[in-house]
């Protein structure tokens, strides 16, 4: 997994005129009547979504493993008739929190000696290893984008605004650090645009594309070509993962047994349950969370969080299904998220480890989807039909071919809510034995 990057750029105070400001702006430039973080965020990949990739036109890219966060660029125009310009460069996270950036120029795309418009790209912050020196480059890859220029392009089709991504944003850019390299020197980050592929693509981006990455990767996303860029969750944005790899957000919270001379007081030495509590909505102090599930913990790994000296109690937690337990499994924790996944993500993401698409079922699929798209446009299908590329049906002992498909394995799910305890966090100290709780 690769390590989560450092969010860059001095942090706008939080609750101030600075911060406030900004945010109605940026819901301005968006048409939100909301001051919400404005990206959107896909939903997760089942059986059904295949049938969304024969019927209309999907894209698809790698998911990089790293920080989801949107670039803004604010610029200024002086109001005295002497074309003065200043630019402003900021990242919004998913807290909603603005970092204004330093050493940024993004020059105009008709003049390069004008300041770019305000501008607002979507994008996610990468840590790059080069495999031959070790060394580590902090990438953005700029995968869509919001406002152009001023001009908001989010009710245009996703070519569209890829085009408007690669031409008014990342070209002018590109250029002013080929033309002026000792610019770079300021800059916090290298920007690149992420390389998109045909959803019937896919095996170049598994052979090709993710092999060549110098950073994580955690899966594909497929992006509808005809749709607007929608904030919040956005049915028309699908996150694949192999079923064993799907991950879920909670929040985690330490449950301690009852002292054994003492049953009224929680034994702060013994192994906790770890209890996965999921977010029913609210934000801040308002935030609801209910109890959902419980995380499996080795032994050895309880003495490893402890010594490691780390707050565990009460923080977000990313796990996976582990069929050899049938259990959840911790992966990390998520620092960069201000809450877990809204129950009814979970429930969908639940649903797909159990009805997920295994990597073969996508390369197997390809043709078909080629065909169906080739079909849209007018154009004759491949000369390899999508029935040669599927597996022929297995004939049953009398040698006669089966009627219908026998229907698809249906997985078990393990999970549901944790009885009522006496014993948490606030029935003893807020540390113990050097632990913070």
């Amino acid at each position: 997994m690769s390590p989560v990057p450092d969010l860059p750029g001095e942090l706008v105070p939080p609750r101030s005129e600075q911060e406030a400001w900004l945010k109605r702006h940026v819901a301005h430039l968006c048409h939100l009547e909301h001051e919400r973080f404005p990206g959107s965020q896909p939903v997760s990949f089942g059986v059904r979504d295949l049938t969304k990739l024969e019927s209309q036109d999907y894209w698809v890219c790698e998911k990089s493993d790293g920080l989801r966060v949107l670039l803004f660029v604010q610029t200024e125009t002086a109001k005295d008739g002497s074309m003065s310009e200043w630019q402003s460069v900021y990242l919004i996270d998913r807290h909603n929190t603005y970092r204004m950036l330093h050493g940024f120029f993004f020059p105009h795309h008709e003049n390069p000696t004008r300041a770019m418009g305000d501008t607002i790209v979507d994008g996610e912050l990468v840590i790059d290893v080069d495999p031959k020196t070790g060394q580590e480059t902090l990438r953005f890859l700029a995968f869509d984008c919001l406002v152009a220029c001023g001009q908001n392009v989010m009710s245009k089709s996703l070519d569209k605004r890829y085009g408007r991504l690669k031409e008014w944003f990342y070209r002018p850019y590109a250029s002013m650090r080929r033309d002026h390299p000792e610019s770079a020197a300021s800059h916090p980050f290298e920007i690149k645009v992420k390389e998109i592929n045909f959803s019937y693509g896919v095996d170049k981006v598994f052979a090709v594309d993710i092999p060549a990455l110098q950073h994580g990767n955690d899966g594909l996303i497929y992006t509808c070509v005809n749709a607007p860029y929608t904030p919040g969750t956005d049915t028309n944005i699908l996150k694949w993962k192999p079923p064993s790899e799907n991950s879920i957000d909670f929040k985690l919270v330490l449950r301690f047994p009852p002292c054994g001379h003492d049953r009224s007081k929680p034994d702060l030495h013994a192994k906790p349950v770890f209890a996965l509590h999921v977010w029913c909505g609210g934000d801040r102090g308002a935030a609801k969370y209910e109890q959902y599930d419980e995380m499996y913990v080795t032994d050895e790994e309880w003495e490893q969080m402890k010594a490691s000296g780390e707050q565990i109690d009460d923080r977000i937690v990313e796990v996976h299904w582990d069929p050899t337990y049938s259990r959840w499994r911790m992966m990390r924790f998520r620092g960069d998220k201000p809450h877990g996944n809204h129950r009814s993500v979970v429930e969908n993401i639940i649903q797909s480890i159990a009805d997920g698409v295994e990597k073969d079922a996508l390369l197997n699929r390809s043709s078909t989807i080629r065909n169906a798209w080739k079909s849209r446009l007018g154009q004759p299908p491949s000369s390899a039909s999508s029935a040669a590329q599927r597996p022929p049906p297995s004939r049953s002992s009398t040698g006669q071919l089966p009627l219908q498909p026998p229907p698809p394995a249906r997985a078990e799910f393990r999970y549901g809510p944790l009885a009522a305890s006496p014993w948490s966090k606030v029935s003893g100290p807020r540390e113990i034995a050097g632990m913070q709780r």
